[in-house]
């Protein structure tokens, strides 16, 4: 293949898409992959090299950094809460794509490998109370990490350290800590709470029936980072000088229910909630501690979460309205 400023993983996904739009914009040359058809891609751009590829098989990892600079690895097989406890086994399974694109941007030389981490890696113990004290990126440690997804993560980000440590691989980590914004899964199962509760808002503002399901009581807290603030912070942790892995994500925390309060006001209604307690409804609080991010960078995500859902429910307006029309 030819040679390209950047590489994408997973650039069919919500993050990968908006990666590639930022890259471009900046003037970069990108090819993106993903295994999903194009068709099915949140974003195709027409001047970015978009290939469709099985990334967990080595070669195709080859094929795909193949002439690159700088490896961007989103690619996972991921959803929201409700996908990630019922799908352990094939969220492990990931750890075929990180490894082979890893051992892939090795032999090619590439001059940065990110590799997209998640807070799931944190261990359960720091998180079970809705006050919780925000998550420093030591307490990984002692691992016990989210189920399934969280020790693929916890043990990718290991490798990425050790690729580093044993062969001068120059690779960067991010602990995402849950992005939303527009041009995401919004339906369908996969989909994080922030589309969720939209779509669920937006279903009962234009259909009249002003009643939703809520996921466990409600009480949980998690911070959400809006997807443009996690794209730049991507781009800055890749060009830094620090491999160790760093928290992104928003340190402003609340509730489920105080983030359907928030959505309630920007679709102008009321909605009657029922709680289901059966749902799947993770660990019961997390927070990004963003000392380390500030330390490092002087920056940390700046968007509120009023702001950023603003945008979303207007695009996950839309695509129900349309989708009900």
């Amino acid at each position: 293949m030819s040679s390209v400023d950047a590489v994408v993983t997973g650039a069919g996904g919500f993050i990968g898409g908006h990666l590639v739009k930022s890259l471009l914009g900046e003037g970069k040359s990108v090819r993106g992959v993903d295994v999903k058809p194009l068709d099915e891609w949140h974003q195709v751009h027409p001047d970015v090299e978009s290939v469709q590829g099985d990334v967990s098989l080595l070669e195709t990892a080859r094929s795909a950094v193949d002439g690159a600079q700088v490896v961007y690895n989103l690619a996972a097989d991921m959803g929201g809460m409700g996908f990630i406890e019922n799908n352990k086994a094939a969220c492990m399974l990931s750890v075929l794509t990180s490894t082979h694109v890893l051992q892939a941007a090795k032999e090619a030389g590439v001059d940065r490998y990110f590799y997209s981490s998640s807070a799931c890696v944190y261990a359960a113990e720091h998180q079970t109370s809705p006050d919780v004290t925000a998550l420093r990126e030591e307490d990984a440690y002692p691992a016990m990490p989210e189920d399934g997804y969280g020790w693929e993560k916890l043990f990718s980000e290991r490798m990425a350290r050790h690729f580093l440590e044993d062969y001068g691989v120059q690779t960067r980590v991010a602990r995402y800590h849950n992005v939303y914004g527009e041009n995401g899964t919004w339906t369908g199962g996969r989909e994080k709470a922030p589309a969720a509760i939209c779509r669920k808002i937006a279903t009962a503002a234009i259909t009249g029936e002003h009643k939703i399901d809520i996921w466990g009581d409600g009480e949980q807290t998690r911070t959400f980072m809006y997807i443009d603030d996690c794209v730049h912070g991507t781009k800055m942790i890749t060009a830094g000088d620090d491999p160790t892995p760093v928290n992104l994500g928003s340190d402003e925390l609340v509730s489920i229910n105080q983030m359907v309060d928030i959505v309630e006001k920007i679709a102008g209604i009321f909605v009657e909630r029922t709680h289901d307690l059966s749902a799947p409804q993770g660990v019961r609080g997390r927070s990004s501690d963003n000392t380390e991010i500030v330390r490092r960078y002087g920056w940390a995500p700046p968007t509120t979460l009023t702001d950023g859902l603003e945008r979303t429910y207007r695009w996950v307006y839309d695509e129900v309205k349309n989708s009900l029309d």
